[in-house]
């Protein structure tokens, strides 16, 4: 009960800081409030979701000082209980609900970051890159100042800069198609993808477009597109429900673009209720003590500051392994791991002697 209502407290404050960076992104002129209530309804549960570590300390030490405050705990002491047994109720809780957010929750999650992004896309004039992985190969849409086009390779390189089997799919700004491109080899460059071997139909000038149809040892196609954002769009995964990133990393490794970021949010969805789980022992290695020992402030400081540490130091090492300076295990799991360990060694030396 503790941790739902930090919860929707948390849901309140991230709701409202949301909604003001919307409004200072979008006009309500242009869009609506509206529609600016919407995205924020939206994108609030993907920052929930990713604060539930700090939703969970700060609801282990409200039980914790709860219990002591009332002498509860003095008495499940005299009883004859370890400090060990006494944490297995709320570990087992935070467990559960570790394991209903990532089977449940981030589904939902992903859903609805989805349709943000889409949203998003469409209120900003869908100039933005839009990238799928299939089993056929990748999709890219890019804007020009004609129109949109929309690019198919059978391959690619890491980054994306590089195409193999390409087809350019040319539409004008009424969504009417007015040229393809097919070519053996497409490689992005400042400002323009240089095709090789491509062949060009023409729609709007020729009745039969095989007719006209023209042939290039190099052709040049101007693009907005840079290899960081394609690669960026391949690494997005907050779209991407947990039960699918094993496919969808699958796609990537056929697709020849890097899944060490997918790779990543894999494996931290795994370790989520072991993180949630650290959490609680945490917020108990430092308030499972009576109430009159004193400095009971300070304590409840303690814990707050190892929580919060512990996280940023979790998400510093999913940044490394991100970037390839970590083994994607060791960035995922060293973290809670070791908060594991340090909390329990903390609990036994405090409270068992």
């Amino acid at each position: 009960m503790t941790f739902f209502v930090v919860l929707v407290i948390f849901a309140v404050i991230l709701a409202l800081v949301d909604l003001m960076n919307q409004v200072g992104r979008y006009s309500v002129s242009d869009i609506g409030f509206g529609s600016i209530l919407e995205l924020t309804l939206l994108s609030t549960p993907e920052s929930l979701y990713e604060f539930l570590p700090l939703a969970m300390i700060l609801s282990a030490l409200a039980l914790f000082l709860g219990l002591a405050r009332s002498s509860e705990m003095v008495v499940t002491r005299a009883l004859g209980w370890s400090a060990l047994r006494v944490v297995i109720a709320p570990l087992t809780v935070s467990l559960v609900i570790g394991v209903v957010a990532v089977a449940v929750f981030n589904p939902v999650v992903s859903g609805l970051a989805g349709r943000y992004e889409v949203l998003s896309r469409m209120y900003r004039g869908g100039d933005e890159t839009a990238l799928s992985i299939r089993t056929d190969g990748l999709w890219l849409r890019q804007g020009t100042k004609a129109g949109q086009a929309v690019i198919h390779a059978r391959s690619a390189n890491e980054d994306g800069s590089n195409l193999g089997s390409v087809t350019f799919l040319m539409f004008d700004l009424n969504g009417a198609p007015t040229e393809r491109i097919e070519a053996e080899n497409a490689k992005l460059e400042d400002g323009y993808w240089r095709l090789k071997n491509a062949k060009d139909w023409m729609f709007a000038d020729f009745a039969n477009p095989e007719a006209g149809s023209q042939r290039h040892d190099t052709m040049r196609i101007e693009t907005s597109l840079t290899p960081a954002r394609i690669a960026v769009s391949a690494g997005a995964v907050t779209s991407i429900s947990v039960w699918k990133l094993r496919a969808h990393i699958a796609q990537l490794e056929r697709a020849g673009f890097s899944t060490r970021r997918p790779l990543i949010r894999f494996q931290t969805e795994l370790a989520r209720p072991i993180f949630l789980a650290v959490m609680v022992l945490i917020g108990a290695a430092f308030t499972m003590r009576h109430i009159r020992s004193g400095h009971t402030g300070l304590m409840v400081l303690f814990a707050i500051m190892s929580g919060f540490t512990l996280y940023f130091i979790r998400n510093f090492a999913l940044i490394l392994g991100e970037a390839g300076q970590l083994p994607v295990l060791l960035a995922v799991w060293a973290p809670p791991m070791a908060g594991l360990l340090l909390a329990l060694s903390l609990i036994l030396h405090l409270e068992d002697g």
